[in-house]
């Protein structure tokens, strides 16, 4: 499943992991989502969103 905000659009962002020797390997930031029931225009929906549009008030819990 993609780890994707249902509101904002907002993915994983990709970087490096780099060790003390300076090994690197690519590593991935997951978007901190939360399952939530929020308040439409056609009703109550199971969402996925990120925890940003969370406290930004962009979504009204149902």
């Amino acid at each position: 499943m993609a780890q994707v905000c249902d509101i904002c659009g907002k993915g994983p962002q990709f970087g490096n992991n780099i060790s003390h020797a300076h090994n690197v390997t690519r590593r991935r930031w997951n978007v901190n989502l939360r399952p939530v029931h929020a308040k439409t225009k056609t009703g109550n929906k199971r969402m996925r969103v990120c925890a940003s549009c969370l406290r930004s008030g962009k979504v009204t819990k149902a």
